[in-house]
């Protein structure tokens, strides 16, 4: 009996071991993102235990409180997008980015507003969530200038909200096009709205012949070389996620209360949104592809959106991962 004591003992010691060695990761993410639910994914499948890593998840009310939970080292990692990080690395810090996602929105019509072309924007309101420098606003109006010779802030009426506020006012009939993250276009759709164009298709004319990356995982560049095993551990346990969720529909209908789908419609666009923003590939073009972009976005937004710097700062994509 005395041997199966000692066995159970040394099990015990096993087991402690094993757990204190896993890497802890403090992520900080916004209360109602819709990153939530692949970090779901990975906690239900243990999917960080299985990398050597222990997540551990902090709410957060918005993403100012993000930035400042990052910088005050109260957290590891959060999900921002790479303007961010070139702005911060310009000033001295060194955050590094990587994907998470190149879901994005789209500038949805009312079927009854007689919108067919972005001409036809011309004295109408629109609709945009993020303010007057967020990315796909600019993109859209540099789309715009390429196109009609015009740029949509001085020939159309922009009006700034919330993104649940303007899915609202325009299912209300307030306001007859709206320029909104993915997550609300996908509902705007399964309620009838039109899609007029897509972020993605502006690009082509732009310059751009690839979907770049928009928001991502970023971290400090010491801390990942201090935790190495920790943060590739846990990139690879949100691939592991994202192989799950791209291929399972039952892992979707699990996660169905969490995406607040009110109807079978919302909750299909909701999936195939997601699906269609999972990154394929994190390399050398998609790096260019944002070079790219951000010339564009510098040029609309200017220093309010990318500070001191009109190129992307050295070191904004972290090297230390590709696929």
């Amino acid at each position: 009996p005395w041997l199966f004591q000692l066995a159970f003992v040394i099990g015990l010691f096993v087991v402690a071991e094993a757990h204190a060695e896993l890497a802890k990761v403090r992520a900080g993410v916004l209360s109602y993102g819709t990153v939530n639910w692949e970090l779901n994914v990975v906690k239900h499948h243990d999917l960080d235990r299985k990398e050597g890593v222990e997540l551990l998840v902090t709410k957060l009310g918005g993403k100012n409180a993000s930035a400042v939970a990052l910088q005050g080292g109260a957290v590891d990692v959060i999900v921002t997008d790479w303007i961010w990080v070139s702005r911060q690395r310009t000033a001295g810090a060194d955050f590094t980015f990587v994907p998470h996602s190149v879901a994005v929105g789209s500038l949805m019509v009312r079927p009854d507003s007689g919108i067919k072309t972005i001409g036809n924007l011309r004295g109408r309101k629109i609709g945009i969530a993020g303010g007057p420098v967020d990315k796909s606003w600019l993109m859209l109006r540099a789309y715009a200038m390429r196109s009609i010779g015009a740029d949509l802030k001085d020939i159309a009426k922009p009006t700034f909200a919330a993104p649940p506020l303007l899915n609202k006012i325009m299912l209300n009939g307030e306001i007859p096009a709206v320029l909104n993250f993915w997550h609300y276009t996908a509902r705007l759709k399964s309620a009838g709205m039109v899609e007029l164009i897509s972020v993605t298709d502006l690009l082509p004319a732009l310059g751009i012949n690839r979907r770049p990356p928009l928001i991502g995982w970023v971290f400090s560049e010491r801390w990942a070389k201090d935790y190495g095993p920790a943060i590739k551990g846990f990139l690879r346990s949100l691939r592991a996620a994202k192989k799950i969720l791209a291929s399972s529909d039952a892992e979707w209908d699990r996660l169905r209360p969490l995406t607040k789908a009110k109807n079978d419609e919302t909750f299909v666009a909701l999936r195939k949104a997601y699906r269609a923003g999972i990154p394929k590939s994190f390399g050398d073009e998609d790096i260019a592809a944002a070079k790219s972009l951000f010339k564009t976005l510098a040029e609309y937004g200017g220093r309010d959106l990318v500070g001191e710097s009109p190129v992307l700062a050295p070191g904004t994509f972290w090297s230390g991962w590709r696929y």
